[in-house]
């Protein structure tokens, strides 16, 4: 689509909003960006439009008269929302993946899943480094996709996080590879259904043909084909679970992946020579490997450098051992799932910090791996309530009125060899700015309780009678 004269508006002042409306007006569209928030740092990111031309409408400050040719989607905003409805249904909506992707000209290579997509689209990009491609990791991980296209000419290859919201207004994205980690419950505040859920994620193979390569789970393979969503690219699966997969954890240790694609057949690597732990990350680790195949890439330089990986802040991040206690920031965990997959990769008795604003999600599917692993949950944040009521039966739950307090009483319960573990299964935004700031927070807090005790003060504020 020319878009040179058109107008065009951008829904959302994030960073995908704001990487977009500075493509569009690059482009020579006439750009208009509405958000109905008012506050904080897009006051800023305003003003840096408006420097350039950009017409900016905050807080629901909108000119409904106004006609557009195209609207651009930021991921945040769902499409039910006020600000999407006023457009009226005669203007084309696209996503902000959409518009970077019709830019683009290095090949893509795009994951997506509801768990692991961050630290595996930094693996691949990595990897990709390390065997001598020049990429960029961007999309959802923190680069919008739009900012990233436009170096896009020097590079072998753009590395993509990719959402189930970004691939709900897409038409003609295509990845060279795209990669599905897993399909679990989550965001069905949003999606009525997992199978509406699934359908967004399987978006992602919508346009690929037998050209491309789809790396997909073998478990989430057999989802995507009871609901009848065709994939028509090469397809490579892995699993922790299957050893029918392409690629394979044994089973015998937990250890070793192997290999049994034509190409590269036998051990790949073992777990243990990484710096990553538990199943679900040697699914990352399979992907990755999976994807760099199907990439051309050669499995010794791959090896090396997933070997030399170190996993990114708020992901199972180990912050202290104080008085014989871990502290691990799991922030990331933003579903049961991922804290599941947290408990299971500790051997250690866990006291858990869980909680904050609730996604409408079934809670109770932890309950097995906290009744093995936990010997006390501290809930936080709004949803403290309903995990308190899918959890009491199989765990003794506390309450607690701030992430500094959940802190205190879990330093006070822990022993030496216990693990504290924030692992929130919950969104941040009831209490932080997003999961970064609450793991900070967890860190600031876990050395703020150590220096009280060591300075023999109250760790929890007494409560009113």
């Amino acid at each position: 689509m020319e878009l040179r004269d058109k107008d065009v508006v951008v829904l959302g002042l994030g960073r995908s909003g704001m990487a977009a409306a500075t493509l569009l007006q690059r482009d020579g569209a006439r750009v208009v960006v509405r958000d109905e928030n008012d506050g904080g740092e897009l006051i800023e990111r305003a003003h840096r439009l408006r420097q350039l031309g950009v017409r900016v409408e905050l807080g629901n400050q909108f000119d409904l008269a106004a006609r557009f040719d195209l609207a651009v989607l930021s991921p945040g905003i769902a499409p039910e929302r006020p600000v999407v409805r006023a457009l009226g249904r005669q203007t084309p909506v696209l996503s902000e993946l959409e518009l970077a992707y019709r830019h683009c000209i290095c090949p893509i290579i795009a994951i997506t899943g509801t768990n692991g997509k961050t630290t595996t689209t930094e693996l691949m990009a990595e990897v990709l480094a390390g065997c001598g491609k020049r990429t960029a990791a961007a999309g959802n991980i923190g680069t919008a996709f739009s900012e990233a296209v436009e170096g896009s000419a020097g590079l072998d290859a753009v590395t993509l996080e990719v959402s189930s919201f970004q691939l709900e207004k897409i038409e003609q994205f295509r990845p060279s590879v795209a990669v599905l980690l897993n399909i679990m419950p989550d965001h069905l505040d949003r999606y009525r259904s997992m199978e509406e859920y699934a359908a967004a994620k399987a978006r992602i193979f919508l346009n690929q043909t037998a050209e491309d390569t789809a790396v997909v789970s073998a478990e989430a393979l057999a989802l995507l084909r009871q609901q009848g969503f065709p994939i028509r690219s090469r397809l490579i699966t892995f699993s922790a679970y299957n050893h029918e997969a392409d690629l394979w954890l044994d089973w015998a240790d937990g250890d070793t992946i192997w290999c049994q694609l034509p190409e590269c057949r036998g051990i790949l690597l073992k777990l243990t020579e990484t710096n990553l732990r538990g199943a679900h990350n040697a699914e990352n680790i399979m992907a990755v490997l999976a994807a760099g195949l199907a990439f051309g890439l050669p499995i010794r330089a791959m090896r090396e450098a997933i070997l030399a990986y170190c996993p990114q802040p708020h992901r199972c991040e180990i912050v202290a051992e104080l008085n014989g206690v871990t502290y691990i920031n799991d922030s990331k965990a933003t579903n049961a799932d991922a804290v599941i997959k947290a408990l299971r990769s500790l051997t250690q008795p866990v006291i858990l910090i869980a909680g904050g604003r609730d996604k409408g999600l079934d809670y109770s599917v932890a309950r097995e791996a906290l009744a093995q692993k936990v010997k006390l949950a501290v809930l936080i944040g709004e949803a403290r309530e309903r995990l308190a009521r899918a959890w009491q039966s199989v765990v003794p739950c506390v309450q607690a009125d701030t992430l500094d307090e959940a802190v205190a009483i879990a330093a006070q319960q822990a022993v030496a060899g216990d693990a504290v573990l924030l692992s929130p299964a919950c969104a941040s935004f009831d209490m932080f700015r997003n999961y970064e700031h609450r793991g900070e927070e967890f860190k600031r807090a876990v050395f703020a309780v150590h220096n009280q005790v060591r300075n023999n003060q109250p760790t929890v504020r007494e409560r009113n009678p």
